[in-house]
């Protein structure tokens, strides 16, 4: 018995297409775990997609797909001077955050990522007339930005776009190509229509693959319900029972990535508010599973084991039978589950 990922890949497909209808000329984004479908996967999805260029996290990544997709592979890690060097096929195309870099690449094909207001990585306003006699020496395929998902300073993204536009042209600078992240559907037609001799290509990863919530579901599969009173010990710990109640494992555990979360952003009184009490729920070990039985997420018994975890049902509550299959909210990016079924 196991975790198992169902896709209702008709479903999963159309919502590709309609991503890729509304983006002409995307990059899909293949990078990390795969977005929970792995490598393999999402290269066969973006050459059914018919896409030319595949972009992947790291060149270890494109190492490791470039057997599984023909096109072209932009990795978006930026080259650095000195990074231990990982054989890759003319086909890949290396991003640049810096002059030093674009340098260091000499007959390489470049993008050359600007600094946005994410203030992550990029090469700087006052970098750009350094460029020019450093590009000569590169196959220049483009240049890119990376824009924050919230703007809680209600700046616009478009403006943002249009101002490093104006800078790479007042700097001479070739712009055939623009590779470009987390702009909306209007606002890359806005740009298109502001810079028609400039291709504006999206980068785009979480709303292509994970856009439609509806098309995946993970569910764990009940291993055993166990009957406890009150009082009685159980786990690993020897815990007491608060209340009568059962026991269920399930299958998912820390292997599978179970337990684990990543930090959220929280904007407003009521996000903070029910952030302080699950934190203060966790120091008398009262920890919300992402297993769901009967309408409600249950708690875990305790922390999740390696390949199972332990659920706490009080008494009032009908248990699932053994190979029942609970519904798990778990982020795709961190999960590896033990099997996919399409449907």
């Amino acid at each position: 018995m196991a975790l198992t990922l169902y896709v209702d890949t008709a479903r999963w497909r159309a919502h590709q297409q309609s991503v890729a209808e509304q983006f002409p000329g995307l990059v899909p984004v293949c990078k990390g775990n795969g977005y929970g479908f792995g490598h393999e996967r999402l290269a066969e999805e973006a050459i059914r997609l018919g896409s030319d260029i595949l972009a992947v996290g790291t060149t270890y990544e494109a190492a490791r797909i470039k057997d599984w997709f023909g096109g072209d592979l932009l990795v978006l890690t930026p080259y650095r001077l000195g990074e231990e060097p990982v054989p890759l096929p003319d086909r890949a195309i290396r991003s640049v955050s810096s002059v030093e870099g674009v340098r260091g690449l000499v007959g390489a094909r470049v993008v050359i990522e600007v600094m946005s207001s994410m203030k992550r990585h990029g090469v700087g306003e006052d970098d750009l007339v350094k460029l020019h006699s450093a590009i000569d020496d590169v196959r220049l395929e483009g240049f890119a930005i990376h824009l924050p998902l919230d703007r809680t300073d209600g700046s616009d993204a478009v403006e943002e776009v249009h101002r490093w536009m104006e800078r790479l042209r007042a700097a001479r600078l070739p712009l055939h190509t623009m590779f470009v992240s987390h702009l909306k559907a209007g606002e890359l037609t806005q740009l298109r229509n502001q810079f028609p001799q400039t291709r504006f290509r999206a980068r785009i990863g979480t709303r292509l693959w994970l856009g439609d919530h509806e098309a995946t579901e993970y569910r764990g599969a009940v291993l055993d319900v166990t009957r406890i009173a009150k009082g009685e010990r159980f786990g690993y710990r020897q815990n007491k029972a608060s209340e009568d109640g059962h026991l269920v494992v399930v299958a998912g555990g820390t292997s599978h990535g179970v337990g684990l979360e990543a930090p959220k952003a929280m904007h407003g009184v009521m996000p903070r508010a029910k952030g302080v009490a699950r934190a203060g729920l966790a120091t008398i070990n009262r920890n919300l599973s992402p297993f769901v039985w009967a309408g409600k997420q249950r708690w875990f018994a305790e922390p999740p084991h390696m390949q199972v975890s332990i659920l706490f049902l009080p008494g009032d509550v009908a248990p699932p039978a053994v190979g029942d299959e609970l519904v798990a909210h778990l982020r795709h990016t961190t999960t590896q589950y033990d099997r996919v079924v399409d449907r």
